[in-house]
């Protein structure tokens, strides 16, 4: 895969070393988890994360798939896109033993890592809904969207070249999206409550929360 191969060269030494470490999904996860999070809207290709040490959730899901391809795995992403009162969440796919898993940078607690026992995506995004809520405890997960594979990118080096980052990005908006709820489940949706809520957002800065009044075009993907 020449892409990891020129991935790899672009490393130094310790760099080296430290990608070595992370052979396993978890381990990735472990990575991401120990990174500060970027309240800034800019993208960093996945070597600016390894280097920089930081990462919001577009650029851990970037990071994420480009680890897992270093094992094995194709690089695919997946967006899963809230309603107007919240941002989306970026997250990195993979499958063990025919079920999947997903790996994924977030200030929440409950939108990060999942073990691959999902049978199929529908199951997978759902596990996200009840701890997909906004600053004022609304759960906010309308839809998805269908696996976007980097391959095609390859040639413009998203793993070591942040130009390529908008197109990305700009292709999640364009690729089929899947909803997950009727007009009648969302009347029905409660809130959320206080002792959740509250666990949902350990260790979160509050800089880099969403807030619906503040919106912008285009809505920021979910720390």
């Amino acid at each position: 895969m020449p892409i990891v191969e020129d991935f790899d060269q672009a490393l130094t030494r310790s760099e080296r070393r430290m990608i070595s470490l992370l052979n396993a999904p978890m381990k990735i996860q472990a990575f991401l988890d120990k990174l500060p999070y970027s309240v800034e809207k800019g993208y960093r290709c996945p070597l600016r994360v390894l280097r920089e040490q930081t990462a919001h959730c577009f650029d851990g899901a970037l990071f994420g798939a480009a680890a897992l391809r270093r094992l094995g795995d194709p690089p695919l992403i997946l967006n899963m896109i809230a309603n107007d009162e919240d941002d989306d969440h970026l997250l990195a796919l993979y499958k063990r033993h025919g079920h999947w898993g997903a790996i994924a940078k977030s200030n929440f607690v409950g939108l990060r890592f999942r073990e691959p026992i999902y049978r199929n995506l529908h199951e997978l995004v759902m596990s996200y809904f009840e701890q997909f809520y906004s600053v004022v405890r609304k759960k906010t997960l309308r839809r998805y969207t269908v696996p976007l594979n980097l391959k095609p990118y390859d040639k413009l080096c998203w793993t070591t070249s942040d130009e390529p980052l908008e197109r990305i990005g700009k292709r999640l908006d364009e690729v089929r999206k899947v909803p997950i709820l009727t007009r009648r489940m969302i009347a029905g949706l409660s809130r959320v409550d206080e002792r959740s809520y509250k666990a949902g957002l350990l260790g979160a800065n509050k800089v880099g929360l969403f807030q619906p009044h503040k919106m912008t075009t285009r809505k920021p993907e979910k720390f």
